[in-house]
């Protein structure tokens, strides 16, 4: 065959597979007619029919489409009226319903609403009526009337297109896919139906994740990733991260081997994605070591969760996720994470915030790179005989022993979160130990979990177990501002100790940290690269933050005095299309709440602006109740009016409590005055008569 006809029609091979993979939504007349125009003209390229395309082509080829739709939607409407609807939780339920009034416009010719990828939901729902009802249920999507009515208006024979229309795609779907903006379509995720995740799988769901983060509000996450692939992703993840060891073996003896170990990330999703495209994703010769702490502080932690668990699952041997500290159920309650997933699943939230849990619970603690570097999240642990029995009444500043590697893999991972007594503690330990300057192990007085280690630690723990280099993680530029012994974390890596076995750094790939925050550091995250053949001689690499949207904070206002600093004008308009009110508040904090999906545009705020005495302002945080009336809500109230209802109850509580509280203090604070007041006023009555009647008296 003429070369330049096989490239020909090999790019109308990869039209097809593109078209036929495409979901043609919220698309004009004009875009419909072009798109089914291309699949034709490819259509007879590949079949070797050497003949015009008309718009009659177009016509009958829509018609064939629609009466596929029709059929397919009669054989759901069939399966729907016999299906046993027992054991479906709310959403699942909601979703069938859905499904059959969509499919029932579509037999009665009313299209305000069209199947994305029907031939997915066929099967779907053919599973569900063979009694497989874990199945994921397929979201549908709207599109416009234009699909029908706009295919019944084309009649014009004459215009037509021929063959070399075709060249301009011989690379692929790349001009079309330009000329389409991402925002037409809407996007969801399904499990795959045989249970195994592919490499473009995952992929899709990255760039979804991306997408959705820019367009969707977070209360509309869970149209995109139903809870049914939340739980399949996870209980896939957690079967195999349960079978790992405390401390995992990363065997990457390759020639053209290489590790990326990773910091912090706290659900900022956007410099994730920003950290792959700089290092690469996870392949057959490249591993990734996560050190933890996957969420918390960053709006995005359920994204960034998904996504490396998609990884493990599609690459269990290639990619490591480690514990962090805030992957536990205090610390995702205290910095926002389960906030999050209730702000993005609802009364889904209690269900996916639980599984969440448990797969923190099978995290391993540490890793071993090719028997020569070791990394975990905080540091060194103590022996398990120098463990306390039980947890101390009085917290007193002691030495203890250094633990070994031994110990490590007897500790019991899945007691996060349980009081830290007895071997326990030395979870707790290994997730929020600190090095220190000073030689030495010995528990921090200055706060409830974890030791200080110094140099000599170091050195003994390298040397013990025949290593060679440490890679920590568990401290930002928060956590070192101030601190004049070790770098200030503002390119990502600290070198923290330099003894003759080896080095010890500090890792952070969180950049412009925190998210919610009073103060923002401006800092670069940084990720490290180890090379074969000499896995200890790491290579450094700082990144700047990612473009990431505006969004309101999970973090309450009063965990850890942290709040949302004002975005900038750039930001908003960027993200005009899913923020709430575009109003400035108070020192740039904003409504939890998003009153916009009520038609409110300035609704009321946690920030109040006072009077300073001296010409200026001071924004005041309401402070919240302990006790808020009218809560909890009657089941009956849906969203988003659920949400608006709450939020308004607890901020009416909250001033409540305020002026409650300040009347009390200010009743006491003019008793303590009147008193004072009356007291001075009888002294000053009796000194009166003192003064008249002492002179009288003497005469």
């Amino acid at each position: 065959m003429d070369p330049h006809k096989e490239r020909i029609k090999t790019g109308c091979h990869k039209i097809l597979d593109g078209m036929n993979s495409m979901s043609l939504v919220n698309l004009d007349d004009q875009q419909v007619h072009s798109l089914v125009m291309m699949r034709e003209i490819a259509r007879g390229v590949v079949d070797d029919q050497n003949r015009k395309v008309t718009r009659n082509d177009v016509i009958r080829a829509l018609r064939r489409s629609i009466l596929k739709m029709v059929c397919a939607s009669r054989d759901i409407i069939r399966l729907l009226s016999r299906m046993s609807y027992e054991g479906l939780d709310d959403q699942q339920m909601n979703l069938l319903l859905r499904m059959n009034e969509i499919a029932h416009r579509i037999i009665d010719k009313q299209p305000r609403v069209a199947i994305a990828r029907p031939n997915l939901l066929v099967e779907q729902v053919a599973l569900l009526d063979e009694g497989m009802r874990d199945s994921p249920v397929v979201e549908s999507s709207k599109i416009g009337d234009a699909l029908i009515d706009g295919a019944q208006s084309m009649s014009n024979d004459d215009d037509m297109l021929d063959v070399e229309h075709v060249l301009r795609f011989e690379n692929g779907m790349n001009v079309a896919q330009e000329s389409l903006s991402p925002s037409c379509f809407q996007q969801f995720l399904l499990w795959p139906p045989d249970n195994c995740i592919t490499l473009e799988w995952v992929q899709d769901m990255m760039s979804t994740f991306e997408h959705v983060s820019q367009k969707v509000l977070p209360s509309a996450f869970c149209n995109i990733v139903p809870t049914i692939l939340v739980d399949k992703l996870t209980d896939a993840a957690s079967s195999i991260l349960c079978e790992e060891p405390n401390c995992v073996e990363v065997d990457c003896e390759g020639e053209d081997s290489r590790v990326i170990v990773v910091g912090d990330i706290h659900g900022q999703f956007h410099d994730l994605l920003s950290l792959f495209k700089h290092a690469g994703v996870p392949s057959e010769s490249q591993f990734y070591v996560f050190n933890g702490n996957y969420v918390g502080k960053g709006a995005w932690g359920i994204e960034v969760l998904l996504v490396l668990l998609a990884w493990k699952v599609l690459m269990p041997h290639r990619i490591y996720l480690l514990c962090g500290n805030h992957e536990s159920r205090y610390y995702t309650g205290r910095y926002g994470f389960e906030n999050e997933v209730w702000t993005k699943y609802g009364k889904q939230g209690e269900y996916v915030y639980n599984k969440f849990l448990e797969c923190f619970k099978v995290l391993p603690l540490a890793s071993v790179i090719a028997n020569c570097v070791y990394t975990t999240h905080g540091g060194f642990f103590r022996s398990k005989h120098s463990a306390p029995s039980r947890k101390p009444k009085h917290r007193k500043t002691q030495r203890v022993d250094l633990g070994s590697l031994a110990e490590l893999s007897e500790v019991k991972r899945a007691r996060i979160g349980s009081p830290y007594e007895g071997p326990n503690i030395l979870l707790t330990d290994i997730l929020w130990s600190k090095p220190s300057k000073r030689n030495g192990l010995r528990e921090n007085a200055g706060r409830k979990y974890g030791l200080w280690w110094g140099p000599d630690c170091t050195e003994a723990f390298l040397k013990r177990h025949n290593l060679k280099l440490i890679i920590r993680s568990h401290e930002g530029p928060d956590a070192r501002a101030g601190q004049d012994d070790f770098g200030n974390m503002m390119i990502g890596y600290s070198l923290d100790h330099d003894v003759e076995s080896g080095k010890l750094y500090t890792l952070f790939s969180a950049p412009d940290y925190p998210q919610f925050g009073q103060k923002r550091y401006n800092n670069e995250g940084a990720y490290a690269i180890l090379q074969s053949p000499d896995f200890a001689s790491p290579s450094f690499f700082s990144f700047k933050a990612a473009e990431r949207p505006t969004v309101d904070p999970y973090v309450d206002s009063d965990a850890d005095e942290m709040d949302l600093p004002a975005p900038s004008s750039s930001q908003i308009a960027s993200t005009s299309a899913f923020c709430a009110s575009q109003r400035p508040y108070p020192g740039g904090s904003r409504p939890i709440f998003d009153f916009s999906l009520l038609g409110i545009d300035n609704g009321p705020s946690w920030s109040v602006e006072l009077g300073d005495g001296l010409g200026g302002t001071q924004v005041m945080q309401v402070p919240r109740a302990p006790v808020v009336e009218g809560l909890p809500l009657p089941p009956n109230i849906q969203e988003p009016h659920r949400s608006a209802y709450k939020y308004l109850f607890e901020l009416v509580g909250a001033l409540k409590h305020v002026v409650v509280t300040r009347v009390r203090i200010m009743a006491h604070g003019w008793f303590v005055v009147s008193r004072v007041l009356l007291f001075r006023n009888q002294a000053g009555f009796l000194n009166f008569r003192r003064l008249r009647t002492g002179p009288v008296c003497q005469h």
